[in-house]
């Protein structure tokens, strides 16, 4: 059994910061790839930043130069740093992970349950 669970979303004002955490626990052979996603209300989830087991990381346009993933393999924790936000940053975040059973050595992509942030006056 494996679980994600972030924490550290919340309601900023516009141009504020916050830092989401997602830690793996249980079960865990090796992580590959982690990253977050988000859902605005009434969108499609989107991928918002991933980093591989090598550190290299991706970003969506939207958040270039305002965000920054990282991780801590030590730790099996993810973070998202995210600096000056707008508006439309509103959404569920939710973390995601590529993990490998050490009884199968299978692979397969879990999700934590999300955490809310909102960016609001």
């Amino acid at each position: 059994q494996v679980q994600l669970v972030e924490s550290g979303g919340g309601l900023v004002q516009p141009g504020g910061s916050l830092r989401l955490s997602c830690v793996a626990s249980g079960s865990i052979f090796s992580i590959n790839a982690m990253g977050w996603y988000r859902q605005a209300p009434g969108k499609e989830r989107e991928v918002v930043a991933t980093i591989t087991s090598e550190l290299a990381t991706n970003y969506v346009d939207s958040v270039k130069g305002r965000f920054t993933i990282s991780r801590d393999n030590a730790k099996n924790t993810v973070y998202l740093q995210m600096n000056s936000l707008k508006p439309e940053d509103t959404a569920v975040y939710y973390c995601n992970a590529h993990i490998q059973s050490p009884l199968s050595r299978w692979w397969q992509d879990y999700w934590g349950q999300g955490t809310l942030v909102t960016v609001s006056s």
